[in-house]
């Protein structure tokens, strides 16, 4: 009778362990990103015993943004915006430092300019869906909507689509610019500015809203001190220019406020997404000639300064209720922002500026209230909860009423509405910090229950390694450099400073890792250990000093910019070196078909993929593409981008038929190795295809290293252990970072026409972990080579012989995907309420869902495993 197969209880728990990892990271981060309800409807002008609300100064608006527009870009003796600072120094325009909080991208940075509250960090994310709909504003209260019910004219847009995206139907005349798509400086602005003359002569409109993307794609390319950057203010400056002297040259403007901002700044790297002073530091500038006699001495150029705080500081959220109380409709529902105090002296009445901050204040107590519940509601005795708060909200709403009976008291009293305006302010400014730093509603129960779950997930994968692993003293020992890794990684993420720097964990750890294999196995010839050991540590220091990524060295001098940037020649000298040795290697392996046919093959996809790079470089960098480069590509100038990716992308396809065919067919050993092999070298073309030009030759050091593991005959715990450090050291290493800033999103629509998110997903995380995803396949070739080997110090009873390989292998990635995942989600619910919760850890955490699910469960469970099990035959 022939013997019944059991499934060994090791990949039953490993099974588990990973299915569970899913559900723990649900149900956290339902407990941590909680919706936050906002209040439905306009608001409307309440009726006070002050009467109706002061007349409005400003009639129209034009909302111009120029996206990344960090205050010193404007303020600075130097920058381009000269006439902006004569306009300041004139006294009709008045300059402020707009706080961005984080996360600092466009759609949650819009949403707190327009609604003055504080966008959920779910935003961040759907502001990569260009396709997203569910973070629309069409329902909520914003100065649009308000404007809009005036019915004084109509609403019009030009620039980001995102504005869009958030607000459907709300604008009569509309062009929207992707800020994805296009990635030149001077068409995203021009489809722009060639609305403006024609609009400006209108008298049909009461808002224009403007918003500028090529500073952006400036910075993001060259940095805040590139050669663009400050043409490219003078050409901003120029609109303000021909907006502000038609505003002084057309009656029907001569009420009209132009409003110049920045919807976030930038790093010394150019990049935006976190905290850091330049990323949250955005331009803020009122102008009308109404402004003049309110002014005061201000005066411009600013010094530098290193927080860049130029002027006043006030939040992004601010913006609603100053712009409600100008333009003369109520402040938005859901504020949390207080009017801006400098403008109070447009009106002249006391009466009247008490009256603009007793409605903001009341608008925000609703919020406030609404937070305690029932009990803290308008008109109900709190007396005996005033004597002795429960909250800070409270105690805020105590202070109000003691505030509003004084207000209130002697409506003639000229020194007590002064009095009054004083302390409102102060109570507006308080009210504003509490309800913005307030914890999150946070699911405490879920945010338990998820990380008992990962910790579930960690004890079943590690209980399947040991069921897998023979437990000698040799093989423990083996283990104790992985266990050591996974532990300090975990205590590491309870540290902020830590988590923006993890990249020099993982340069230093794997630095350590190699050097610790490589002096055990010291061959008997002293030149080739010499060689190995400079090579191995040779290789990780110019991995490290590839890309600066990170927080606190973002933007310092690195191989990409201080070589191969400035020499082109020698970049694509790299480049081409890189696809030789990957054409050579193809060619090789496939050799089972006649040489005419494979290196046909290989010529036609190498030189489609070759070609697509250069092109693309030329359009996305073309100081790059010059000298020989130049030439090269002009052979192929005029098909498009996206005709010449899928050209790459079916061209790799139809040569893994050849592999697929050999796996499926070819049932020698031998054979499903070469087939392995070869997939494995079209990978590359893949990632090399999805990667920067300038991370093309890191491909080169892993090869490198791939060659000097395989050398030292490495035990499958070693391999494991090798190929986690190096998976992590090479998305670091091409510039990855656990911040928004690290997105790269360059090649995130190769060969795509319409938005697919499927397909552009797919095309990011391959772009982001090309690197990473290398490595598995690396690996698992590591494991499969050793062979007969394969089953040293794995238990082989119960089945497990050849599988035991595998099992142990996917057992320990599990095992520290799990605890490092319940370690970042511990430090989450531990820090909760620490200052860069939302700026630090919460981004990590989102880091860390894409590593479980996609790094983990996809590449390194399912295309690891499936490659496993194709070649083990």
């Amino acid at each position: 009778m022939p013997r019944k197969h059991v499934v060994p209880f090791s990949t039953i728990l490993l099974v588990a362990a990973n299915l569970l990892l899913p559900v723990a990271i649900l149900i956290f981060a339902i407990g941590f990103f909680p919706y936050k309800p906002f209040l439905p409807g306009l608001a409307r002008h309440e009726d006070l015993t002050y009467g109706s609300p002061p007349d409005a100064p400003f009639n129209k608006l034009i909302f111009m943004v120029v996206d990344a527009l960090r205050s010193d870009f404007v303020y600075l003796d130097g920058s381009g915006f000269e006439y902006t600072r004569s306009l300041i120094n004139d006294g009709v325009a008045i300059p402020f430092t707009a706080h961005a909080t984080s996360p600092t991208i466009t759609m949650p940075r819009i949403k707190a300019m327009t609604t003055g509250t504080t966008p959920s960090f779910l935003d961040a994310i759907l502001s990569f869906d260009e396709a997203d709909t569910s973070s629309t504003l069409a329902s909520q209260d914003t100065w649009l909507a308000q404007m809009k019910a005036k019915d004084t004219g109509k609403l019009i847009m030009y620039g980001d689509d995102t504005w869009l995206k958030l607000f459907p139907a709300t604008f009569d005349r509309a062009e929207g610019t992707t800020s994805f798509f296009v990635s030149d400086f001077t068409e995203v602005d021009n489809n722009v500015t060639r609305h403006i003359a024609d609009e400006l002569r209108n008298d049909d409109w009461n808002t224009m809203v403007l918003h500028y993307l090529g500073l952006d794609h400036i910075g993001h390319k060259t940095g805040p001190r590139g050669q663009h950057m400050i043409p490219k203010q003078r050409e901003m400056d120029g609109i303000v220019r021909q907006i502000y002297g038609a505003m002084e040259a057309n009656a029907h403007l001569q009420s009209t406020l132009l409003v110049l901002c920045g919807d976030h700044g930038m790093n010394d790297a150019g990049n935006h997404g976190a905290s850091s002073p330049g990323e949250t530091s955005a331009a803020l500038v009122f102008f009308s000639p109404k402004l003049k006699s309110i002014q005061g001495d201000t005066k411009a150029p600013a010094q530098p300064v290193d927080d860049f705080q130029y002027y006043s500081t006030v939040e992004q959220s601010d913006l609603a209720p100053t712009l409600a109380a100008l333009l003369g409709f109520p402040v938005p529902k859901n504020s949390l922002g207080a009017f801006i105090a400098e403008f109070l002296p447009l009106w002249p009445e006391s009466r009247d500026q008490l009256q603009i901050l007793i409605r903001n204040a009341r608008q925000i107590l609703a919020i406030v209230t609404a937070t305690l519940g029932a009990s803290f509601a308008e008109g109900t005795a709190i007396d005996q909860e005033c004597l002795n708060p429960s909250s800070s909200a409270a105690e805020l709403v105590c202070e109000w009423r003691k505030l509003s009976d004084v207000a209130t008291r002697s409506p003639a009293d000229e020194a007590l509405h002064q009095e009054s305006v004083s302390d409102i302010s102060k109570w507006l400014s308080k009210a504003q910090l509490l309800m913005s730093t307030m914890a999150s509603d946070y699911d405490l129960d879920k945010l338990s229950l998820g990380g008992g779950i990962a910790a579930a997930a960690a004890l079943a994968a590690g209980t399947a390694t040991v069921l897998s692993t023979k437990m000698t003293w040799s093989n423990i020992r083996s283990l104790i450099p992985f266990l050591s890794i996974t532990i300090l990684y975990g205590v590491m993420m309870f540290a902020s400073s830590y988590v923006e720097e993890e990249q020099h964990f993982w340069y230093w750890s794997t630095t350590a890792w190699l050097f610790y294999l490589i002096v055990p196995r010291a061959p008997k010839t002293a030149k080739k250990y010499i060689i190995m050991t400079l090579f191995g540590l040779g290789a990780m220091r110019l991995t490290r000093s590839w890309n600066q990524t990170g927080q606190k060295f973002a933007g310092e001098p690195d191989i990409v910019t201080m070589f191969l940037l400035s020499s082109p020649t020698l970049l694509w000298a790299l480049v081409w070196t890189t696809y030789a040795l990957v054409s050579r290697e193809l060619l090789n392996d496939l050799d089972g078909i006649p040489s005419v046919i494979a290196g046909s093959a290989v010529a036609g996809v190498v030189t489609a993929a070759v070609s697509f790079k250069l092109t693309f470089t030329r359009h996305d960098a073309p100081e790059l593409v010059v000298g020989l480069a130049s030439t090269v590509a002009d052979f192929f100038d005029g098909a498009s981008l996206v005709a010449q990716a899928r050209a790459v992308f079916l061209g790799l396809g139809l040569m893994a038929l050849y592999p697929a065919y050999m796996l499926c067919f070819q049932p020698g050993r031998k054979s499903r190795r070469q087939a392995l092999h070869i997939l494995h070298h079209l990978y590359t073309l893949l990632a090399l295809t999805q990667s920067r030009a300038t991370n093309a030759p890191l491909f080169l050091l892993f090869r490198g290293l791939y060659y000097l593991l395989h050398e030292l005959d490495l035990s499958p715990v070693e391999v494991t252990t090798s190929t986690l450090l190096l998976q992590y050291a090479a998305f670091f290493g091409m510039g990855g970072s656990n911040a928004f800033t690290g997105i790269d999103l360059s090649s995130a629509y190769n060969g795509v026409s319409d938005f697919n998110v499927f397909v552009v997903g797919v095309l990011t995380f391959v772009g982001n972990w090309a690197g990473a995803v290398w490595w598995v396949g690396a690996g698992g070739l590591l494991v499969l080579g050793r062979g007969e080997a394969v089953g040293e110090g794995i238990r082989g009873k119960g089945g497990e012989g050849k599988e035991g390989g595998f099992t142990q292998h996917a057992s320990l990635m599990t095992f520290f995907a799990a605890a490092s995942l319940g370690a970042v989600m511990a430090a989450c619910a531990a820090l909760r309420t620490h200052l860069f919760i939302w700026t630090v850890f919460s981004p990590k955490y989102l880091y860390s869902m894409a590593w479980s699910l996609g790094q983990h469960l996809v590449v390194n469970m399912g295309l690891g495993g499936l490659l496993y099990w194709l070649g083990r035959g």
